[in-house]
């Protein structure tokens, strides 16, 4: 006999049980049956005798009770916050082009909303979501659509009303794979009109053969119903089926499809229902996150980028959210501009979208400010990013640094900010870094694999140990080194037993992508974050090729020929005596220029473009206003107006004379070029 309340077994009944304490009155009966000798009833039919429960009989009881009890007790508070729980779909802007409805790449964004939500609730969203991340969306009114370019007004394939819930029951997908649309609704009633003006024209038939006599036999033509796809391969089947057709197709007819298919492609090509539908939805699977979507085989991003764009274009589609209306001010000292710039980024006041005015509070003479493409915005600029390089924050080669976690740089949450003083400085005219590495870039950029070398590595003892294990010749030697080194691989989760010598190149390189990514994720989460300032990382995603160079080590330096080609000449009227001087200047200032190049001049081709633009190096936006040459009469020495990107040259008819004026103008300039 067993306690149905806690299970304890017990031999005689008592009235109260011993483990639980709880009242055992209802198993009375049944121990008063089992004591008894029992009536001629119950002896007669042995069938109706009453028998204990059995222990696993009773658990499985207890354990069914318990479910229910559960069910009504925070069931319905369960489904209620099941249903209130916000879930992530993805939303996209649909255009017309031609007389189609497609997809823009690269304006999909994740929406967060209930499961309840209706049509018109999420359409509202889904606009305002789009307005607040892209500025130049057209006005509305705009309509919902699905994929296939239907407007979302009931549940596909029923007459219940749109209920994201009942939508995702029916594709069968999870939230985060669900797609919509909103499509200005001029661009949707015009393919409407589009797609009935194609229906109501009269049909026009193109017959191909391969040879007139098939043509003859051919009395009539197989009708294949336009809102069904017919695989390529049953061309052949319905040319030589037997039996009349009273009905003809609408679009193009292709009897043969072996020998005139290509000629008839190049004129008037033949699309199928499932191409317009493959053309349609292949946008949106390119749209999709990279957490959604898996893909298997490396993403060729080269392919992806539109060939006709340039970097310039990029960032002035880039620089068209800054307000010149309004500035954000900085005070900066050139003995500590990480200090100043910190100090400016975090004021409340300071916004990535506002114009920035600079104020360097140590200039001698008159004190410069500096607005839009002003000089002083684009010296700090370029003052930032060099001490910016040797932060500790970086580490890695010169000209190949990478993140790198420090617990002090994370309390005062150092990587966000100089994630977005480096989108601000490209965004608003200034340099980029130049100095960060391309495994680092690459991986901001999107791509998931990481081709470092072992010289990225800084620590001594841990780039001998990855240099003992790359120079392995043989299986034994390499097992030696994985077992010498094997604290330092499990640490990184590279230790592993090797069967041949070619697994050397894997555990090194395992080991070097956790070294540079995997070890300093957390930061580089945060790095993106500042990073993504201006929409300059969707950018750098979008087109890698042209905007990775902006933050990797360039090889090559600033020429002679370029700095010449760059800056325009301002000359007198041709025949006057002054221009007579001017011409010899031109001379004189391009031979200077070669000597800045080889290195026989007290300064360099990038201090000539410092001194005259502020600027170290050529931005990737260009020098808007383009720079020019002017000539002084009244001065030995260079002058320059750095929110002009204007240089004056002096007038002197011996040439070393005015190399060593240029090289003491450019050197003793109290800021800017200016006296």
């Amino acid at each position: 006999m067993f306690c149905p309340f806690c299970g304890v077994g017990f031999s005689l009944f008592t009235p109260f049980c011993a483990s639980c304490g709880r009242s055992l009155e209802l198993l009375r009966d049944q121990a008063e049956g089992s004591d008894s000798p029992g009536t001629s009833k119950q002896t007669e039919n042995p069938e109706q005798k009453q028998t204990c429960p059995s222990y696993k009989q009773f658990m499985e009881y207890r354990k069914s009770k318990s479910k229910e009890r559960q069910a009504f007790s925070c069931g319905v508070k369960l489904k209620l916050k099941q249903q209130s729980k916000p879930v992530k779909i993805n939303i996209g802007i649909m255009v017309s082009q031609q007389t189609d409805l497609k997809p823009l790449r690269g304006k999909t964004l994740p929406l967060f909303i209930s499961p309840e939500i209706t049509a018109p609730d999420l359409l509202k969203q889904a606009v305002e979501k789009m307005r607040t991340f892209h500025r130049d969306l057209e006005e509305g009114p705009y309509v919902l659509l699905y994929p296939d370019c239907t407007e979302v007004i009931n549940v596909p394939g029923t007459e219940r009303p749109f209920r994201l819930a009942d939508y995702k029951e029916e594709i069968g997908k999870n939230y985060n794979r669900i797609s919509l649309f909103i499509c200005p609704e001029s661009h949707f009633k015009q393919a409407l009109i589009a797609e009935d003006g194609t229906s109501d024209s009269d049909p026009e038939i193109v017959i191909t053969s391969r040879s007139t006599a098939e043509f003859n036999q051919a009395d009539t033509l197989v009708f294949k119903p336009q809102d069904q796809s017919t695989p390529s391969g049953k061309h052949a089947e319905t040319e030589h089926a037997p039996g009349p057709s009273s009905t003809i197709q609408p679009f193009p007819i292709v009897i043969s499809d072996t020998e005139d298919l290509g000629h008839q492609n190049e004129t008037n090509p033949v699309r199928s229902p499932y191409s317009k539908y493959a053309d349609l939805c292949a946008p949106c699977i390119e749209d999709e996150d990279e957490e959604l979507v898996e893909v298997a085989s490396p993403i060729d991003y080269k392919a992806l980028e539109d060939v006709n764009i340039t970097l310039p274009d990029i960032i002035a589609n880039l620089s068209s959210a800054i307000h010149h209306g309004s500035v954000s001010r900085f005070n900066i000292s050139r003995a500590n501009v990480w200090d100043g710039a910190v100090r400016g980024f975090r004021r409340l006041s300071y916004s990535e979208t506002n114009d920035m005015l600079v104020k360097f509070t140590d200039d001698a003479g008159i004190l410069e400010e500096g607005l839009d493409a002003g000089g002083p915005k684009r010296e700090f600029l370029s003052l930032l990013m060099k001490h910016m390089r040797d932060r500790p924050i970086f580490d890695g080669p010169e000209g190949h640094r990478f993140l790198v976690y420090n617990a002090k740089a994370v309390r005062e949450d150092e990587y966000y900010l100089a994630g977005k003083m480096i989108a601000v400085s490209v965004v608003h005219g200034g340099p980029g870094p130049h100095f960060l590495s391309e495994e680092l870039v690459h991986y901001l950029a999107g791509h998931t694999s990481v081709k470092a070398t072992v010289a990225s590595v800084t620590d001594g003892d841990i780039g001998k140990a990855l240099q003992e294990i790359d120079s392995a010749g043989s299986v034994d030697v390499l097992r030696d080194c994985v077992i010498k080194h094997s604290t330092m691989l499990q640490v990184a989760g590279c230790l592993r037993h090797v069967s041949t010598v070619e697994e050397k190149k894997d555990i090194v390189s395992d080991y070097l992508r956790w070294y540079i990514i995997a070890r300093n994720s957390s930061v580089i989460d945060r790095f993106k974050e500042g990073l993504s300032a201006l929409n300059f990382l969707s950018a750098l995603q979008q087109y890698p090729t042209l905007l990775s160079p902006v933050l990797c080590h360039m090889e090559k330096k600033l020429t002679a020929l370029e700095l010449e080609r760059l800056f325009k000449p301002d000359f007198s009227p041709s025949g006057s005596n002054r221009r007579h001087l001017e011409n010899q200047t031109v001379g004189y200032w391009s031979d200077y220029l070669l000597d800045c190049e080889e290195s026989q001049t007290a300064v360099s081709v990038g201090d000539v473009l410092m001194f005259a633009t502020g600027l170290t190096s050529l931005p990737p936006s260009g020098l808007d206003p383009l720079p020019s040459l002017q000539f002084l009469d009244e001065s030995l020495f260079p002058m320059a107006n750095t929110c002009l990107n204007l240089l004056k040259l002096p007038m002197i008819t011996s040439y070393s004379v005015f190399k060593s004026n240029m090289d003491f103008g450019i050197q003793n300039s109290p800021g800017f070029g200016c006296f």
